[in-house]
């Protein structure tokens, strides 16, 4: 009888143990496909390497990978059971292929360099014909891993020290720091300057990306210069649309309001104008990009989702002063510092009918850095991923834009 006894206990005892999500581990919770904890799940069984961030007062979560420059993989507003934000290329990260060229692993915000085309472009060898075959991104941000020089519960900080040669041939000492935190209620309601109501789940985080001119050759108009490119790429929808507002004003004054030709020009009915905001369908059915001059750009930017009542809004730290950026279209170019402040790049087929993604993004870059030995230059941003109500969120977007979500749903109807 005692040992019957023991067993039983034992049995009991067993069956209630706990996992990490608080499930018994007989029963152990599989997560479906486009939510954060299946994405949680997916990172910790290919071995990549990452930094979760809580926000303790709410669900909102973000997942970071130092083994990849730091960048954010992707967030939830509503735990592991909510939606994953970020794109992640999983064929990619399942093969174990490491390619010399570029791995698209994706996430909601990697950190780049600019230029990527041109006379200092630093995807290119001095000498090389700028073409697809020849364009190579460099390792350091690719595939090779930042060190955490700091850790919190809600925010960490990455450091790189490394050097990289452009295309004129100049070698740029580079040191660059990035910090991220997740935000808080408070600190999201004061970025955005409103409350928000307590229907909605959020998650809010901002990056400060430091970039410092780390060796003894001033970076200029003749040695070359770098700036900070941020890319976001999101999960598309058949309702996705981005809205990007300008600067109103005539051609001659501040030039054309859009470049959108980068792989031949955007139909009509994926790219509307309308009262000083660009409406660009992301659907991820048809490769296509644009873009705006610090002359156009203003501060925020966003995109909708209305299929699933998502409403993703981004901010960067423009200068208030006018700045020159760099020109990263490829090939030989009349001003390297002619180039874009915001873009947004749609997915879709190639010639050979396949597709890297689906997915989208929304970039955001600083001015040049032409700088001197020792110098820095500084780009923030910040992302919110809000989700509920639909009038609420049009609350939101009247406040901050002027537009309703109404208006954003019907811009290509």
């Amino acid at each position: 009888m005692f040992i019957l006894l023991a067993i039983l206990l034992s049995s009991c005892s067993s069956s209630s143990r706990k996992t990490s999500e608080g499930k018994d581990s007989k029963t152990k919770v599989v997560f479906l496909p486009g939510t954060y904890g299946y994405d949680l799940d997916f990172l910790k069984a290919h071995q990549i390497g990452f930094i979760e961030l809580k926000e303790s007062d709410s669900k909102a979560s973000l997942i970071l990978s130092p083994d990849l420059q730091g960048r954010v993989l992707t967030s939830s507003a509503n735990g592991h059971e909510g939606k994953s934000f970020g794109w992640i290329n999983y064929k990619l990260i399942e093969s174990g292929v490491v390619s010399d060229q570029f791995n698209a692993y994706g996430g909601e915000e990697r950190l780049w360099f600019g230029p990527e085309g041109g006379p200092f472009s630093i995807y290119f060898s001095k000498g090389k014909e700028q073409v697809f075959a020849n364009w190579v991104v460099p390792k350091e941000i690719d595939t090779l891993p930042f060190d955490v020089v700091k850790q919190t519960p809600e925010s960490v900080s990455f450091r790189k020290e490394f050097s990289l040669v452009n295309a004129t041939g100049t070698i740029m000492d580079v040191a660059v720091e990035r910090n991220i935190k997740l935000l808080n209620r408070a600190k999201t309601e004061q970025s955005l300057q409103l409350s928000l109501d307590t229907s909605l789940n959020y998650v809010a985080y901002e990056s400060e990306n430091i970039l410092t001119n780390n060796g003894k050759i001033a970076w200029n108009e003749k040695t070359g210069f770098l700036s900070i490119w941020l890319l976001s790429m999101f999960n598309p929808s058949e309702e996705g649309v981005v809205f990007i507002p300008f600067r109103k004003g005539s051609e001659t004054g501040l030039g054309k309001i859009v470049t959108d030709d980068y792989f031949g020009k955007v139909p009509a009915d994926r790219l509307v104008v309308k009262d000083g905001v660009l409406f660009f369908k992301t659907d991820g059915k048809y490769r296509s990009k644009i873009g705006l001059s610090p002359q156009r750009s203003l501060p925020w930017c966003g995109s909708y989702d209305s299929k699933n009542q998502v409403l993703t809004l981004l901010w960067y730290s423009k200068p208030v002063q006018s700045a020159k950026y760099v020109n990263s279209r490829w090939g030989d170019q009349a001003d390297p510092l002619s180039g874009d402040a915001v873009n947004s790049y749609n997915d879709g087929p190639v010639a050979d009918g396949s597709v890297m993604g689906p997915f989208y993004e929304i970039e955001s870059s600083s001015p040049a850095a032409i700088m001197a030995s020792g110098e820095q230059i500084s780009h923030k941003q910040r992302i919110f991923h809000i989700s509920g109500n639909e009038a609420q969120l049009s609350k939101i977007t009247e406040r901050i834009f002027n537009l309703s979500v109404t208006e954003i749903k019907q811009a290509f109807k």
